[in-house]
């Protein structure tokens, strides 16, 4: 017979903790901001369009780690909002890139400082000594174990960085 777990082994369980992070991680970024309606997955998508432009749907999904349908529910809402355009590919007319727009790079402007409060208020309980390793460390789990990923991140290259 299988040995019952215990909450407290439950709550020390690494996926659930991971879990718990990812839920507390977006509730601060959401609270922070809501003046400029931006989301996770928005601002990465914002993000990575602007230093990478040119990336198809397809390439944003993978260099975000999300699947291509709910990466398309996000360009679609950006582009809703002026964001972000799509345009033409200048080397193939039948594919679609992602451009941001004026309205889209003054937005992560604005919502810089919300952003760095974000993470501010992510690291603040560990010690000043404990913020850099512990991101290290979660660098080190989600880089071994990019491809267990349902949706593994590629990165794209930079736009101006060498060979991109």
């Amino acid at each position: 017979m299988a040995r019952t777990i215990t909450l407290e082994e439950l709550y020390a369980r690494p996926g659930f903790l991971l879990r718990r992070a990812h839920q507390i991680a977006v509730g601060i970024f959401v609270e922070e901001c809501a003046a400029y309606g931006l989301t996770p997955p928005q601002h990465s998508t914002l993000i990575v369009i602007d230093r990478c432009p040119g990336l198809d749907q397809a390439a944003l999904a993978r260099a975000i780690g999300f699947d291509r349908a709910t990466t398309g529910q996000v360009v679609e809402g950006l582009e809703a909002r002026g964001l972000l355009k799509r345009q033409n590919s200048r080397t193939d007319r039948r594919r679609k890139t992602l451009a941001l727009t004026s309205e889209g790079r003054a937005l992560m402007r604005r919502a810089a400082s919300a952003i760095e409060r974000t993470s501010e208020r992510l690291l603040a309980p560990l010690r000043p000594s404990q913020r850099k390793h512990f991101v290290e460390l979660l660098l080190q789990l989600t880089g071994n174990l990019n491809q267990a990923s349902r949706s593994p991140i590629s990165a794209p290259e930079e736009a101006g960085a060498p060979g991109g």
